[in-house]
């Protein structure tokens, strides 16, 4: 999910912050709409070893790089169930979410804000979310916890969960704002800037 936030309401960031060149991994390019593998679900994932551990922080790093807060395994071509989240784009090392065979238990409220993804770049459309969602999850060792997320984070819980089940956000926009960005791209790729 890309990084739409403008303002600093709420954030204590400091010049001392850590920044996203911090982050280890290969940056790996983002797969944009149109491969299919952003449109089919992906497959769950069994094993649990250094190998995924480094894939975990080649997606951070290729999220930071694309200034996102969220990444889901198939944008950078790989199809299993695995994101990664950041709602404060590497500005706080706490604040990275990584998201094993991740499934929502529950969803309350809505909220309806404009929404982007780094595999449909340079387009954005508004989509209803949940306010609050909570998620079960694997951890990249393996272990099981819940997480419960609000507002941003409940919104690129959602966002990252659906690209794990082959839905991108054009899904949830209104058909003529769909048609629109696809006429769009389509024009974008005959003159192959896409």
């Amino acid at each position: 999910m890309a990084d739409k936030s403008t303002s600093s309401k709420g954030s204590t960031v400091t010049a001392e912050t850590p920044t996203v060149a911090a982050a280890k991994g290969k940056i790996h390019p983002i797969v944009k709409y149109g491969d299919p593998v952003l449109e089919k679900p992906a497959a769950t994932i069994t094993k649990f070893d250094a190998e995924l551990e480094m894939l975990v922080d080649d997606m951070f790093a290729s999220m930071y790089a694309a200034n996102g807060v969220g990444l889901a395994a198939p944008q950078i071509g790989k199809s299993i169930r695995l994101a990664v989240v950041d709602v404060t784009v590497g500005k706080n090392p706490e604040a990275k979410i990584v998201l094993v065979n991740p499934e929502i238990i529950h969803a309350e409220g809505e909220v309806r804000e404009e929404e982007g993804c780094l595999s449909v770049p340079g387009f954005r459309g508004y989509v209803v979310r949940p306010q609050f969602v909570t998620v079960r999850a694997q951890n990249a060792k393996g272990e099981s916890f819940e997480i419960r997320g609000e507002n941003l984070l409940a919104r690129a819980f959602c966002h990252e969960i659906d690209h794990l089940h082959g839905i991108l956000f054009l899904t949830h926009l209104s058909i003529l704002k769909r048609d629109l960005i696809k006429r769009k791209i389509k024009k974008l790729r005959k003159e192959g800037e896409w």
